[in-house]
C-alpha cells in the first residue's frame, strides 16, 4: 500500500461531514454520561431500598438498571462508529452528565422513585436534544438509537411517576 492510498484509506467518509459527526458525538457523549449516571443511581437504590415496598422496588430497580447497563454499549459504539473515542471515566461522566450524583445517604423509598423518575425525564430531554443534529446530518442510525432510548425513558418515567400518585 502506498502512502497516498494509506492516507486515503484512513480518512473516514460515511456520508456525514466531520463537523456534523463531532456535534452528534458531543450530544451522544452527554447521553452516555446521563445513562451511566442513571444506571449507577438505580443500582445504588436497588441495593439500599427499604420499607414496605422493598420486594417490588428491589425487583423493579434491578430490571431498570439492567436495561440501562445494556443501553450503555450501543451508545458508546455509535460514538465509535462516528469516528470518535467514547468517554468512559467517572471524571468525564461527571463533567458531561446533566444528572446529579446519587445522594450519599440513601433516601426513603418514594424519594428514590421520584429521583429516578426525574432522572429518566432528564435523559429523555438529553436524547431529544440530539435529534436536530442527527436530522441535519441525515444520521438515521443515531436517530434510531435515540428513538429507542426515548421510548424506554419516557415509559419508565411514567411508570415511576404512577407510583407517586395517591
Amino acid at each position: 500500500m502506498t502512502a497516498k492510498s494509506s492516507k486515503k484509506a484512513s480518512a473516514m467518509d460515511i456520508g456525514i461531514h466531520a463537523q456534523d459527526r463531532a456535534a452528534i458525538v458531543g450530544g451522544l457523549s452527554k447521553l452516555l454520561a446521563d445513562t451511566y449516571t442513571l444506571y449507577l443511581t438505580t443500582h445504588n437504590f436497588h441495593w439500599n431500598v427499604t420499607g414496605p415496598m422493598f420486594n417490588s422496588l428491589h425487583a423493579m430497580f434491578m430490571a431498570q438498571y439492567t436495561e440501562l447497563w445494556n443501553a450503555v454499549d450501543p451508545i458508546a459504539e455509535r460514538i465509535r462508529s462516528l469516528g470518535h473515542p467514547a468517554p468512559g471515566s467517572y471524571a468525564q461522566f461527571g463533567k458531561l452528565s446533566s444528572l446529579e450524583d446519587v445522594p450519599a445517604t440513601p433516601p426513603k423509598a418514594m424519594a428514590m422513585v421520584a429521583i429516578l423518575a426525574d432522572g429518566h425525564e432528564a435523559v429523555a430531554r438529553t436524547a431529544r436534544s440530539i435529534f436536530p443534529l442527527a436530522d441535519k446530518a441525515s444520521d438515521e442510525p443515531t436517530a434510531d438509537l435515540l428513538t429507542q432510548r426515548l421510548t424506554v425513558h419516557e415509559q419508565t418515567a411514567w411508570m415511576l411517576r404512577s407510583l407517586l400518585e395517591d
